[in-house]
């Protein structure tokens, strides 16, 4: 069988196990094993199924994914929540309740409701370091990767003074090639003129298939959109059928107050086994595109 084959099959499965086995052997030998709890198998499936079952390249990512993790502490030590509520009560960010015709999630980041003055880029960072772990759970996420839309309208010069080389960096090594999830497409909508000096620091650390999958759409952008996603998918803020981005948002935001418990634990110990764990979908009120 092939990774896309073996990535269909159930977490239980028989033929995965062998494969769970070389990658927490390959990981042991690698220094990579943590000093808590040990790595349990639905964390090595997680890097198994980003990279299509390839040992190797799964190995890769999960140290990467360590090494983030470790030199990244003011991002990644408190994934409470609670500690943003006033930024999610922006409606900065949602997770779409519909996948697109591909199974992939959709995300949505409207960074002009993020007021520099209230909240750091590392808070904000947090932010999508907690939906990516939530979602990283899912199986059909696994699978079918995600997809995300960041609404620059309202973007500022105070937005682009948050923006240094480092913490682009960190940006970019969560894109690329350490986080256990695969980013099927990036989509910029509303992109002003001096948006492009980020980018261009940001752009040079990503790898070139992430860079051939990003779009900018500009402001015209409702027509471009539908030639990505199904109308059903999207808020009608952004041309689609679906709910509302205001809904969306509220509703993500205490799909992530839910599970704060879980991204506590996470926070403690990301490598073990996660208590209370729910089975899919994670969004109550989560449907597939047609």
């Amino acid at each position: 069988m092939n990774g896309a084959e073996l990535s269909e099959l159930p977490d239980e499965s028989e033929q995965l196990r062998a494969f769970v086995s070389r990658l927490r052997q390959a990981a042991d030998e690698a220094g990579g094993g943590p000093a808590g709890p040990p790595l349990s198998d639905g964390f090595l499936l997680k890097f198994l199924r980003a990279r299509d079952f390839d040992v190797e390249l799964s190995l890769k990512l999960l140290l990467n994914y360590l090494r983030w993790r470790r030199d990244s502490p003011e991002i990644s030590s408190c994934l409470s929540p609670s500690s943003v509520l006033g930024l999610l009560h922006m409606s900065y960010h949602a997770v779409l309740p519909q996948r697109d015709h591909a199974g992939s999630r959709v995300l949505i980041y409207r960074i002009g409701q993020w007021n520099t003055k209230d909240w750091s880029p590392y808070q904000v960072f947090r932010v999508s370091l907690m939906t990516s772990e939530i979602i990283s759970m899912e199986t059909e996420t696994q699978r079918r990767g995600l997809k995300a839309i960041f609404d620059l309208q309202g973007w500022s010069l105070g937005h682009a003074l948050q923006i240094n080389p480092s913490l682009a960096k960190k940006i970019s090594c969560v894109l690329s090639d350490s986080f256990p999830l695969k980013v099927r497409g990036i989509h910029l909508v509303n992109e002003p003129r001096f948006f492009r000096p980020v980018f261009a620091m940001i752009r040079p650390f990503l790898p070139e298939k992430i860079k051939q999958r990003i779009h900018m759409h500009g402001a015209d952008f409702h027509s471009d959109l539908r030639h990505f996603f199904h109308p059903h998918v999207l808020p009608p803020e952004y041309g689609g059928h679906g709910p509302g981005i205001d809904e969306a948002c509220q509703d993500w935001t205490n799909q992530l107050l839910h599970f704060e418990h879980i991204l506590s634990q996470i926070a403690a110990h990301p490598t073990g086994d996660i208590c209370s764990c729910p089975d899919e979908p994670l969004i109550r009120k989560e449907v597939h595109s047609e």
